[in-house]
């Protein structure tokens, strides 16, 4: 007996759509600010959506969060993806800059998410496994061009930016931190 296929979802309708990104929006703003009050009704406030059009689209603080989450993952691996530089070095660092801003945005909704879920949670981890697999080219191209180290690994480097990222401070202070670290990963010249 042959299997109808499961239908596919309905496409969302433009202005639903439309509400997601502004819920998204709104959040995303409301999490970067350390001192605001990131309550689902300040955030459907900020939206300018009810508070059934936010529920309707997340019917969680934990899904919000992961949502968040996973659009800067997204956004992270895209990067991967589209940065460009001169040298295979330039692009490497041009993303671990965009991975360190990443990385200090995204603090706060990982903090909060970490309130619904714990550090082993699968979101955390496919998180991660997607920056890795994303990443990985970049790294061994500029390594094969022996413009940067060989003896780190990826998830070195990336525990050293995000390290770096976790230093109190405003980021003119952690500039120039960061600067050096990136320097380090260049091998030494001989002579």
């Amino acid at each position: 007996m042959a299997r109808t296929p499961a239908p596919l979802p309905a496409p969302r309708r433009v202005d639903a759509e439309r509400n997601r990104e502004r819920i998204l929006d709104a959040a995303r703003a409301a999490f970067a600010d350390p001192d605001a009050d990131v309550s689902m009704a300040e955030i459907s406030r900020r939206a300018g959506v009810g508070s059934a059009t936010l529920y309707r689209n997340f019917a969680s603080r934990r899904e919000l969060l992961e949502a968040l989450y996973v659009d800067e993952i997204d956004a992270v691996c895209q990067a991967a993806a589209t940065i460009t530089g001169d040298n295979p070095e330039a692009i490497l660092v041009a993303w671990l800059r965009r991975f360190y801003a990443y990385f200090t945005s995204k603090r706060f909704v990982a903090a909060a998410l970490l309130e619904h879920a714990d550090q082993d949670d699968p979101v955390f981890g496919a998180g991660l496994a997607r920056v890795l697999n994303a990443s990985r080219p970049l790294l061994r191209a500029a390594q094969e061009s022996n413009e940067i180290r060989t003896d780190l690994t990826l998830e070195q480097i990336l525990d050293m930016v995000a390290a770096i990222a976790k230093i109190p401070g405003d980021a003119g202070y952690r500039e120039p931190i960061l600067c050096a670290a990136l320097d380090a990963l260049r091998p030494a010249k001989d002579g």
